[in-house]
């Protein structure tokens, strides 16, 4: 069987690695190795949330190993300098105000919703910034989308449908208060619309998903009529998503919006099975890593085949996933850069992904966190755990380092 041609190589270390020094270079080495060593991670993503909540003195070494690796700063000014950096390599940047949920407050819920309208407000004024990421738990109550979802998933009836139908059996009180959310969202869409910055809304766990693609369709069908504005995240490890993503596209053509997506292999693995189990329902979770990665591959086929009508982030750190979608546009004689393809990878991770998708003329991002370091430390533990568990992760990108570390010398 003749090998296919591939139209990108990932191995380039030059690309990847041009906009490190070799101090940061030696820095990423020592990180990943310590990464690499399970009991060591184990360990401290153990220690560090109770040492930060008992204000032990260690933010400064946080600071200067992993929050620098993985996040972009505390403010959204020092988010600047990172994302002018990546800039002169042409890669773009996806913002994301780190703070994962608050206190059960109205109070809180508006301010996170005022938060997000600032990042939006702040990127329409950076020339490379052309997306920020929202989370509708950031402005939300998580019980309230529980039962919502629990009351959807016991009527029958298209998506849509069984929103309407359920939101109607809600008390006085809890109309209300989704109200309040349905609110903050169209407030962050509505200002996202006015300055032309597309909005990534994050996918969640499946016992709180359907109101988030319910309301996030919604959205779509409102501002999506012309450009992509506002774009659902779809997590291919579930074993229903594929055929969810095709629903989705059928009924964008139906109402004659832009079906906008970001297709992630998802995040919530672990926690999901065990609540499968725990609570003895089917596992919403693909049986194993080749169906997830069927699935990914063919959602992205599919949304690469009806472009008129689909925008695309591939966002994955899986190097196959990427190359077959830089060759499907090359075979079909569509541009790198086609204003519905986009590729994505977080900032710290497989930067021999970016920089060559970037030298190769794609459209590609980091997708940036930033905030104080006490709101992002769940994010910094869980890409501590990710790069152990991720199965040649960190091997890869320890060797990578190491290779243009000797290419330097």
């Amino acid at each position: 069987m003749q090998e296919e041609k591939l139209p990108v190589s990932f191995d380039n270390t030059e690309f990847a690695f041009k906009y490190k020094s070799d101090g940061e270079l030696r820095q990423a080495r020592l990180l990943f190795s310590m990464m690499g060593q399970p009991a060591l991670v184990k360990l401290g993503t153990r220690l560090t949330p109770w040492a930060i909540k008992n204000k032990l003195p260690i933010k400064g070494l946080i600071r200067s190993t992993i929050f620098k690796q993985f996040v972009g700063g505390e403010t959204l000014e020092e988010t600047a300098k990172v994302a002018a950096r990546l800039g002169r390599y042409n890669v773009q940047v996806i913002l994301d105000y780190g703070v994962e949920g608050g206190e059960d407050s109205e109070k809180e819920y508006d301010h996170a919703a005022g938060e997000f309208i600032r990042v939006i407000d702040y990127a329409a004024t950076q020339s490379n910034i052309p997306f920020m990421s929202v989370k509708v738990t950031g402005f939300s109550r998580f019980s309230l989308l529980e039962k919502i979802d629990r009351l959807m998933t016991a009527v029958t009836g298209t998506l849509i449908k069984r929103y309407l139908q359920v939101i109607d059996q809600l008390d006085t009180a809890e109309k209300e208060e989704w109200h309040r959310v349905r609110t903050r969202l169209l407030r962050i869409c509505e200002r996202a619309a006015e300055k032309k910055i597309g909005v990534l809304i994050d996918a969640e766990e499946t016992w709180i998903q359907d109101p988030v693609d319910a309301l996030t369709i919604l959205m779509m069908d409102t501002f999506n009529k012309m450009t992509p504005i506002i774009y659902n995240t779809v997590q291919l490890y579930r074993h229903d998503r594929l055929q969810f993503l095709k629903d989705c596209h059928e009924a964008a053509v139906e109402r004659n919006f832009v079906l906008a997506v970001k297709l992630v292999r998802g995040a919530y693995m672990e926690k999901e099975r065990a609540r499968a189990t725990e609570r003895g329902y089917s596992s919403p979770i693909q049986p194993d890593k080749a169906s997830t990665d069927r699935d990914y591959d063919s959602g992205v086929q599919f949304s690469l085949e009806h472009l008129e009508r689909i925008a695309l982030v591939v966002a994955t750190h899986n190097e196959r996933s990427n190359l077959k979608a830089v060759a499907f546009l090359q075979e079909n004689g569509l541009p790198p850069d086609h204003p519905h393809v986009h590729f994505s990878q977080l900032y710290g991770m497989s930067d021999n992904i970016t920089f060559n998708l970037a030298a190769a003329g794609c459209s590609v991002s980091k997708y940036l966190p930033f905030g104080p370091i006490d709101d992002v430390i769940p994010y910094l533990m869980r890409r501590a755990q990710e790069n152990t568990s991720v199965k040649g992760q960190t091997g890869r990108e320890l060797g990578l380092i190491k290779k243009e570390l000797l290419r330097r010398k």
